[in-house]
This record gives structure tokens, sequence and C-alpha cells, in this order.
């Protein structure tokens, strides 16, 4: 395979060409094949000359690498036949002459440094990197082993080890991953500070994440979550990379050889803050166009005739322009989209018209307004080459056959003229032309038959041209959106383009951008802040931003100091590069909080070795982290379980180790214990001491859950599971501690079916061993004499979006509780979302322990238990209540359905997230649902909100049979259901 990279330099087209044994290429900057043959040439590709690296012996090149900021600099890395050593061959002058440098090391890849050419990093095989401050004549090496990437002190939230080959450096951020228990987290260090965790929805869960763009100071991340199989959703970053809002949903994602992802998703060049994508939902692809980086987005505009003039009859919204959005695996042709840098506003692509995509149709459309119209150019895909910043186009038909014509306009695309190219037809494998663009000289290159020589074909539009262009010859040309707004990313912008009837070079010195002018803010310079999402899937400017059910917008962040202050988010943020001044500002009026005194939460203890069982006189180093509360003035208990007990402070904040031995055989408890004045949490460890050897941990990567209820009555049998992530058959020993008993349960199954006899908090602990392998986990059960359990319903909607993970049915059942207004003390008040699917819960109302008896005994068919719903506490977040449907945020809680249960269903679009529900209908127990229309009509109810909801709910009076109604009434959103 012929393999080329073109140089350039001085106007001359420079290229070096190699014979190499290659099966696939791809557009890297540098070569990664072994090439056997090398070629250059100076003079636009007219003639070739035969590098002569070591004369009488043949060179092979391994890889090759040009300076970015002086392409006269090249090296070319190269192997002895037997691989045994390597070598570096140095050019200073575009390749005219190479200056052998043998190296003591392997190259895995070199690095130039992106502003001082003569500064190169090399990577070994063995992990070891060099670096050179003479272009690569003496190496020293740098670092045994990368641990740090600047001369920064990079801190990581993490322990453990990173994934292999996650560590990517983009611009000023370094991305890097961890795996573990099944989970994969993403940090990000900007500017090489240190390293952060990237946030990302709190249920993303990703299974996959890509980086798309780091360009402007932000990130543009695709990722695919949890639920998803062939399609990724779109976010957006801050500019430190950290905070994350979602942009688009459901993009289409195709698995490539060698477990590579293509996306499709892709930047038009030339006009900043433009993009395309493919939207895949229930199997249809649709292609997209934003203008705001995201922010809004569109479907294509069809054009009204075909390339014939004939109509298209493609009438919105049955029917739109559709684009293919693949890369091409050869890096010699355009793929199926096509955009410049140099050439702003003009897109080539291959596509349809039609209500989706469809695969086997490429027929090839042109736009040079950025997307706003549209015309058919070819009934068929063609590879596409931009010559002089877009004034030549050159087109040869994508085909399998030789060819001897290719197609060019000089008018973007309005009309087209044919050119013999050879005489001989060929078959094209690829075409050349100058970097950037800026030139009028291309190369054809393919071969006349599969058995034939190379045959480079040089074609130099440069005759037909009779001038350069002078400033009459231009015209301008305002961006706008589809829906006709000029003020686009804070700004409008004019381009200039080339007049029709001019007959001229445009050259290098042509610059496109013509004026700006800052524009007044607008609500779509922004978008959703970390947290929220919109309530429109495209473009309603008016839909508006809403908090998620896991996000609280007014709770203080987790590194809130007390006595600091903080402001919680409005919901928005401007835009990353968006330069609109004054006007709306969707950011003003921030709340300001004081940090207040945050108790302890998500208190952890390790151990260092990774063991939870050593042998007596044997060192272990406890270490105890936090993920949640205040650290200052926080109090940590140690309890080693030995007799040894210290009281600590600051321990989670200096992250100072507890290092102890323990002399005898046994079990001990270690447990630590922090509290403050808002409140405390407790972490526990066993630890088993005996004289076999150490059980280390060889499983770090996994993890154990213990899945329970954690309500239970007393004398209640309860079944107790511990989960594995990911699951690993060969764990088989399973040790239960109950309470502070030391003394453990084994079972050889994951779950144990136990009592409890004592009523308050029971702490349950697991430990799970196999071979060297141990894991542990631990919960707290709450153990009441006295408590109703209210089975609760959700639709089936709910399931879609159910990861089924122990925080998210922790979420649920916490917004589920909030959204209940009763009498009764919300603390008396549980729901537990079950495990598995449909989504089940039940409402547990936990009765005060010393509740005398009541005389009349309590019926279950006869006792009816009214509990008032809110969905909010502030109509600000409701849009209103129709006809049939009770709204909150973008959600009908609330519509009148068949067998009068209430159902839930999704105001604008595709039902997309959901949170209450039809309460399922219990035997012997009767639900009704009645709408009110009159929004102003007030809330009613069949008892009284006070004494006798309390009543009611601890079972001291009853209600008949007739009141089993619940009411639905005012503008808050209030409605009462009984069952």
């Amino acid at each position: 395979t012929l393999f080329f990279h073109l140089v350039g330099g001085d106007g001359r087209l420079l290229s070096l060409g190699f014979l190499c044994r290659v099966s696939m290429l791809k557009p890297l900057e540098e070569s990664t094949y072994r090439c056997l043959v090398s070629f250059r040439s100076s003079d636009f590709g007219t003639l070739y000359t035969k590098l002569n690296l070591q004369p009488g012996i043949a060179t092979v090149i391994d890889n090759f690498y040009i300076c970015s900021t002086n392409k006269k600099k090249i090296i070319l890395v190269s192997s002895s036949h037997n691989d045994r050593d390597q070598s570096l061959f140095i050019s200073t002058d575009e390749g005219a002459t190479f200056q052998k440098q043998p190296i003591t090391f392997f190259v895995e890849t070199l690095l130039f440094h992106p502003k001082e050419e003569d500064k190169v990093l090399a990577y070994t095989k063995e992990g070891k990197i060099y670096v050179s401050i003479d272009l690569g004549k003496k190496w020293n090496l740098l670092q045994e082993r990368i641990q740090n990437c600047s001369d920064k002190t990079m801190t990581v939230p993490f322990a453990g080890s990173t994934d292999r080959d996650s560590l990517t450096v983009q611009d000023d951020y370094i991305f890097l991953q961890t795996t573990s228990a099944n989970r994969t987290k993403y940090y990000v260090s900007y500017r090489r500070n240190g390293f952060v965790q990237m946030k990302l929805p709190k249920y993303a869960l990703p299974k996959d994440l890509q980086i798309i763009s780091t360009d402007e100071n932000q990130v543009f991340v695709a990722v695919q979550e949890w639920y998803q199989t062939d399609t990724y959703n779109l976010y957006q970053s801050d500019p430190q990379g950290v905070y994350y809002s979602i942009l688009l949903e459901n993009v289409r994602s195709t698995k490539q050889p060698e477990e590579n992802v293509l996306i499709d998703i892709l930047e038009v060049r030339g006009v900043k803050g433009v993009f395309l994508a493919n939207q895949k939902i229930d199997g249809k692809v649709t292609t997209l166009i934003t203008y705001n980086k995201g922010r809004d987005w569109d479907f294509l505009n069809p054009p009204d005739i075909d390339m014939n003039g004939k109509p298209t009859n493609c009438k919105p919204p049955d029917c739109y322009l559709h684009l293919h959005l693949r890369w091409a695996d050869n890096p010699y042709v355009s793929g199926t989209v096509h955009t410049k840098d140099t050439a702003p506003g003009l897109i080539m692509g291959a596509g349809n018209l039609g209500s989706q995509l469809v695969e086997y149709k490429e027929e090839m459309y042109i736009t040079s307004d950025c997307g706003n119209t549209w015309r058919q150019v070819f009934e068929e895909e063609h590879h596409i080459l931009y010559l002089d910043h877009g004034g030549v186009i050159v087109a040869i038909k994508d085909t399998s056959i030789p060819l001897k014509i290719l197609k060019f306009s000089i008018d973007e695309g309005q009309t087209w003229s044919t050119h013999n190219f050879t005489s001989t037809s060929v078959f094209v494998d690829g075409l050349l032309s100058e970097p950037g663009d800026e030139t009028l000289v291309m190369t054809v290159f393919g071969h006349i038959s599969y058995r034939s020589d190379w045959e480079l074909v040089k074609v130099d539009f440069r005759p037909s041209f009779p001038r350069e262009c002078t400033d009459e010859d231009y015209e301008s040309w305002e961006l706008t959106n589809l829906q006709g707004d000029r003020c686009i990313m804070g700004q409008q912008r004019s381009f200039r383009k080339r007049k029709i009837s001019s007959w001229c070079i445009k050259g290098k010195s042509f610059t496109s951008a013509l004026t700006s002018k800052v524009c007044e803010c607008v609500n779509t310079d922004f978008l959703c802040d970390y947290g929220f999402e919109r309530s429109a899937p495209l473009k309603s400017e008016s839909s508006k931003c809403f908090a998620d059910f896991w996000f609280n917008p007014e709770a203080p962040p987790e590194d809130c100091v007390l006595g600091q202050a903080y402001t919680s988010s409005t919901g928005y943020r401007k835009v990353v590069s968006n330069v609109c001044e004054g006007g709306v500002d969707l950011q003003q009026n921030l709340a300001h909080h004081m940090c207040p005194l945050i108790a302890p939460k998500g208190l952890h203890i390790s151990i260092r070795e990774e063991s939870l069982a050593v042998r007596p006189g044997e060192d272990i180093t406890f270490i105890v982290r936090q993920e949640q509360g205040d650290v200052l003035s926080t109090k940590y208990q140690v309890d080693l379980g030995d007799g040894f007990k210290a009281i600590y402070v600051n321990l989670t904040m200096t992250g100072e180790p507890i290092r102890h031995r323990y002399e005898n055989p046994g079990i001990y408890r270690v447990s630590v214990k922090a509290e403050n004045v808002a409140g405390h949490d407790e972490a526990v460890v066993f630890v088993q001491v005996n004289c076999k050897s150490a059980l280390w941990s060889s499983y770090f990567r996994h993890s154990v859950k213990t899945s329970l209820v954690p309500v239970i009555g007393r004398n209640q049998e309860v079944n107790l599971t511990a989960i594995i992530l990911p699951k690993n058959p060969n764990l088989t020993v399973f040790y239960w501690w109950i309470g502070n008993n030391l003394q453990p349960l084994l079972t050889l199954e994951s779950f144990l079916v136990t009592k409890f006899a004592e009523t308050g908090d029971v702490r349950v602990t697991v430990q799970v061993s196999c071979g060297s392998s141990m894991l542990q986990d631990s919960k707290v059960v709450h153990v009441f004499d006295n408590f109703h359990v209210l089975p609760l319903k959700f639709t089936k909607h709910l399931d879609m979006y159910n990861p089924d993970i122990p925080e998210w049915r922790e979420d649920i059942g916490r917004v589920v509780t909030r959204l209940l207004e009763t009498s009764i003390p919300e603390e008396t008040l549980m729901t537990i979302v079950k495990p598995g699917l449909p989504t089940a819960a039940d409402l547990h109302v936990l009765l005060p322990a010393n509740q005398p008896k009541k005389k009349r005994s309590i019926t279950s068919d006869k006792v009816t238990r009214a509990i008032h719903i809110c969905p909010g506490q502030s109509s600000s977040c409701f849009d209103g209540i129709g006809d049939d449907f009770l709204f909150w945020n973008n959600f009908a809680l609330l519509e009148l359905c068949s067998e009068a249960s209430v159902c839930v269903t999704q105001k604008n679009s595709i039902p997309k997230f959901f949170l209450l529900v039809p309460f399922r209908k219990l035997p012997g127990r009767n639900v009704y649902a009645q709408m009110h229309n009159e929004k102003e009509q007030e809330m009613t109810s069949p008892v009284n909100h006070s004494e006798d909801t309390q009543n009611i709910i601890q079972g001291e009076e009853f209600i008949d049979d007739d009141l089993d109604s619940q009411t639905l009434g005012n503008a808050r959103g209030n409605f009462i259901f009984s069952l």
C-alpha cells in the first residue's frame, strides 16, 4: 500500500511517500506501519525521488513524525530487520537530507513540543519517558514510570490504579478513568492541576465515555449510559471540564473493529459552534444541526427541487434532509460529509430526503450558507476536495470501477464541469492537496489494475484562472440559524466569499471572516446548569430548566466549610465562548447562603494492604475516608476491637492512616464513629487474625453490596442477600455479623434468612471470601414493633429508567416521601422502593413504640389511610393544570384513566422520566380519582388535616367506605388519595 503525508511549505507541495505493509489506513499525523521504500517530491508531485537513507542497506520505516510548528523538521523511526535495535533519521530540510541517530530504547511514540520545535518526548514500550532538547540527537531519561504530567503536585481523589490506556491529554485537559466494582469513574485535570471527578448526571452510570472536542476552553463528551446499546448522549462541560450538562440524547454510534466506536457527531469546520449529529430513536435515524454548541437543535431543511429541477415534494415536519456522518477508513478521501476551516459555510455531504436516514441512499447535497439552504448536486456519493479556500470544489465518484473523469465547480456547486485527468482509466485510491487547501494543485493517485504499479496524476487548475482576486471580486454573507436569527453565540458574524461571476484566485492571503458585532444576551444564550434539564428536547425557546429529581440546588457543595458562603444555581449558565453582553441574564439573582454545619456522611474505613485477614503481629494500616460533611468540627471515635480506643480530629482531612498490630488470633470489630453537632455516621469492618497465611485481596475491582429491607418488624423473617459486582461464582464463603456479635454466621449461599428479636437500629455486616480474596459491606436495619405498610405502584414507563441500584431506589423513595403532605411527621414516613422490575414501593408509616393500645380492633379491610400528596412546594415548578392532567416540571403526574386508576404520561414527547404514580388497587379497598378543571378551586378533603388524619393513620378511627375518594384541585397541584 502507498502511504503519503503532505508536508507543504513556502508555497510548494512537498510530499513524502512510503511503500508500506498495511491493510488499513488511518488519518493520523504519523504512520504506524512498517514501510520499505520512501519517496519525496518537492514540485507538487510532478517528480518523485527515492530516499536513500542508508546506501546499500534496505531501511524499514516504522513511524514518522513531522513538527507541527516547523514542517521542515522530520523524524523517521527505523528498526533493523531483526528488530534488535532502533535508529532515528532526522531531517531539518523537509526530507532533502537525513542524519542517522542510533538510540538505546525502543520507541512507542514520539511527541513534539507544541512551541519549542527542537524539544521532543519519547515514550518507550517499557513505559519510560525520554526527553531531547536537540531534535533527537541526545536523550535523557525523564521518568521511569509515569506518575505526574507537570511540575505541580497532582492530587488524585481515588484509591488504587487507573485503567490501562485511559490517560488522554488534549489541550488544557488530562483525562483518566478508574473501574471498581463494575463502576467506572472519570477524572479530569484542568491546566495540569489536581484531578477532579467529572460530574455527570448522578444516574448516567456510564458504560463508555468518548472525548469529542476540547476546543474553546470546554469539553464535549459522548456518554453511553447504562441503558444504551447503540447510542450515546452528548454533554458539554464548564471551562474546567468538571460539571456537565446534557445537550442531545441518543446520538447514533457504530462499533468498529478493535473495539473502536464511531459516534455520529461532526463539528462543522470554519464556523465555531456549529455541529451536525444523527439521533436514533426507536430505530429511526434523523440528522440535526446546532448553531450554538448544542443548546438548540433543528432538522435540516430539504431543498424544494432536485438536481434536475423537479419538485422534491419533501415538506416538514414529515420530510427533512438527512446526512451520513461517517468517517472514511481511507485518510485520502473525504468521508460522507466534507467541511474545511478555510471554507466557512461550505458543507457537502451524502444523504437522502425523507422521514429518516436510509443507509443505501447516498445522494450528494451542498450548502454554502452553513446549512440554511441545500441543493442536490449528484445522485451518487462522491469524494470531495476543496481547493483555494473552497473556490474550486473537486468531486470524484466513489466507485469500485476505474475512472478517468473528475468533476469540478467554481461557483459553490451551482454548476459543474468535467475534466479528463488521465488518458487511461485508473482505480482511484485517494486525492491529495497541500495542507490547508490553499493551493490549486492536487494529486490523484491509484492504480490501473490490482497488479500494476501506482499511478500518480497531477492536476493543476492554476492556468484556468487568469488573475488574483481583488476586493471587488468578493461579496459578504451573514451567518443565521434556521429561524433567521443573526445573533449566534452572542454576536453577528459576516463572512466574505467570491462572487459567482468572478474568475480569479483567492490565494494564500485570503481571509473569510469579515466583521463581527456583539449582541445583547437573550434566553438562547444560556443552557441548563449541572443538575438541571430542559423541558423541551429540541428548540422551544420558552422551555425552562428544571432540577433533576436527584439534585437539590439549595444544598451546599461538598467542600462547603462552616462560616463560608456559597451560591445556589438558578438553573442556567452562559454557553461557554458566547460573547453576548447586557440584556437578559438568567444567572442573576443568585441566592447566597452561609455554609451550615453538615453532618458527616459516607464514612468508609478500609485497609491499605487490601486485606481483611492478617497474621498475629503483622502490621495493618486503616484508612478513613468521608464523602460528605464537615471535617473541621467533627470528632472521630476509633475502636480497633482489642481494647485500643482513641479520638481523632481532622482525621479524614489530613488523610493520616491508623497503623496497628494485633498480637492474638481472633475476630476484631473495628469501628469509626464520626460525630458533630449536626449528626453522626459510623463505619465498621471486621478483621480476622489467624496463624494461617494472610488473605490478600486479589479481587480489589470487585465489591459486595448487601440487599435488604431497611425497615423490618420485630421477630419477622427477613432475607439478607449479598450481591457481588461484577459477578464472581468463585466467591463461596459468606460471613454474617448481626449487631455487635463477634461470632459470625457462615453460609455457602449468598443469602441469610434471619429474625431480629429487639427493636432499634441493627448493623448487618457481610464478608465474602474465596481463596486469596475477601470483600465486605455493612448496612443498618431499623427494627420496629409497630408500623403500617401502604403498597405503592408506578407506571411502567419508570421501568425504562430504573437502573436497579440501591442509590436510585433511595433517591426515588426520598422524593415520594417528600411529596407526601400530612400532619404525620415526615421522619415517621419512609418510602422503600423494591429491587427489580417492575418498579414498586412500600410506604412505611412508623408508629411510636410506646403507643397505647386501643380497645377497638383494627381490620385492614376497614381502615382507610388518607395521605395528602403535594407535588411541589412552589407553584413555579408547574406548567399548569389542563383538563385531564396535572403537570409537575415537564411531566403529567396524573391522568384520568380507565378503571379509575391514576396514570403517568409526559407532556411534550416520548416518556423520559416519571416519579409519581398510580397506587395499586388493593383487595377490599377502593381507589377513585376525580379531576377538577378549575385552577382556582380550593382543596377539599373528606377528612380534617389535623388530629383526625393522625388518628386515622394510627388506627384510632374509621372512615366509611363512602368517603373512599380522592380529590385533585388547585393550581399548586395538590391532591389526596385514600386507600
